[in-house]
């Protein structure tokens, strides 16, 4: 009962800053942009693997979100339609710039931001950010998005703009392709 009413509270604060921003209001502006830059930067940079890309596609995505708040429809939560957002940005951006297979930033830095996590082995460390930068695209940012940020599957679909036994489907091959590329270390996984 009680996450119910959060929710209709959330939606409703989400609606409420929304009308603001379209007004013009420069404190709703930037009270949307606080509360969601971090965790579209998050995203921005577990795709990308570079801060600096993830910091311009943050920025595009913001750009983006307030040239077209004012056609958000309410079909899905204001961070569903962020996030939608976010990762259209990176994805296309990523396309752009053919960076996508040779990152600077490993991915284990990106599973730091904002958290303290034990060490892992180094070289498992390097050969699971070498197999999920194989990943095709579409598995990359299933598994990214599930695994590593958490987003559920109807979330996920929202974001993506596809069925959820899509994303499920591509949740499951993701982690195929990377139980096989990582095959040499399930006997240390099994101790």
């Amino acid at each position: 009962m009680e996450l119910v009413a959060y929710e209709s509270r959330s939606s409703v604060n989400d609606i409420q800053l929304i009308t603001r921003v379209v007004a013009g209001d420069a404190a709703a502006e930037r009270e949307l942009y606080e509360t969601y830059v971090d965790r579209i930067y998050r995203l921005a940079f577990r795709l990308a693997g570079d801060d600096e890309l993830a910091r311009d596609f943050t920025q595009a995505t913001f750009i983006r979100a307030f040239e077209k708040i004012g056609s958000f429809r309410g079909e899905s939560s204001l961070s569903t339609w962020l996030h939608s957002i976010g990762v259209s940005v990176t994805l296309n951006g990523l396309r752009k710039t053919k960076r996508q297979r040779n990152r600077e930033a490993p991915m284990e830095e990106g599973i730091t931001v904002g958290f303290t996590r034990a060490e892992a082995e180094p070289d498992l460390k390097e050969k699971l950010a070498r197999a999920i930068d194989a990943l095709a695209d579409k598995y990359r940012a299933v598994f990214v998005m599930h695994d590593v940020e958490g987003y559920t599957h109807e979330e996920i679909s929202g974001v993506l703009n596809i069925p959820i036994g899509t994303s499920k489907s591509h949740l499951f091959q993701a982690r195929s392709k990377l139980r096989v590329a990582l095959a040499d270390f399930a006997a240390e996984w099994a101790s």
